[in-house]
């Protein structure tokens, strides 16, 4: 039986929520859960979903509220991975700026083919770069 899964478009989230759907997937964001609701709050978009209480996917992005969008998070719990949460909310993230220039996202590797199936391209001209700083 498949989860009856509520999709919500909120920035505000209880940090234990957050820790729990972040550690889930092993990301290391979830060591920080006051940080992280504080930068969820902060994103400019936020689409989660639900299975009842249960928070078990959640996409955020940042834009310059013209031309580019960058998905930040876009995570689901493993348990609930394959049911197309994932697409879902990258489908909302791409309907709230189908009138920007670009999307762009970092991918794991792994997940690539993902991203492909859903409209996103490999750069050829660029890589990602990251100055990682240590948190205290």
């Amino acid at each position: 039986m498949n989860p009856q899964i509520v999709y919500l478009n909120i920035k505000e989230f209880e940090a234990s929520a957050l820790e729990e759907l972040f550690l889930s997937v092993e990301w290391s964001s979830g060591q920080y859960p006051s940080r992280l609701k504080r930068a969820i709050g902060n994103s400019d978009q936020v689409f989660s979903a639900w299975d009842g209480e249960k928070l078990v996917g959640l996409v955020n992005a940042l834009d310059d509220g013209e031309m580019t969008a960058y998905v930040h998070f876009l995570l689901i719990r493993p348990s609930y991975q394959g049911m197309g949460i994932g697409k879902a909310l990258l489908d909302m993230i791409k309907d709230t700026y189908c009138d920007y220039l670009r999307i762009v996202l970092i991918s794991y590797s792994e997940v690539i083919p993902f991203y492909e199936r859903c409209g996103f391209e490999q750069s050829q001209t660029g890589a990602p770069m990251f100055l990682t700083t240590l948190l205290t």
